[in-house]
């Protein structure tokens, strides 16, 4: 998703290059395609067919994902665990400095 992100639009062959170019162990163009495809199917990418080959752009900002995932996390936390991950939250919440409380408190008003 990262690199999706910052060359949006995308291809699996620029996708290929820009990851594999990092070193480490060398991917394969159909390694790059599934995973692209998969994320396209779980809603996180658009796909357009362009003569042919398929160009992928994200559907959320970095941000946006950011906000879903951590959203669907905490609930998760909260339905499997109940209280006891709320009372984990607010001991959490009570160690923080004032600043810090501040900005999260602007955080929650916009959410």
């Amino acid at each position: 998703m990262d690199e999706v992100w910052r060359e949006s639009p995308a291809t699996v062959h620029s996708v290929k290059d820009a990851l594999n170019k990092g070193g480490g162990k060398q991917r394969a163009y159909t390694t790059y395609m599934t995973i692209l495809a998969r994320l396209h199917r779980k809603g996180l990418l658009d796909r357009k067919r362009e003569g042919k080959m398929d160009v992928y752009t994200p559907r959320h900002s970095r941000e946006e994902y950011a906000n879903a995932r951590a959203r669907s996390e905490v609930n998760g936390l909260v339905e499997e665990f109940g209280d006891v991950a709320l009372v984990h939250f607010a001991k959490q919440m009570a160690s923080l400095d004032r600043k810090r409380l501040e900005q999260l408190r602007r955080l929650a008003r916009d959410a």
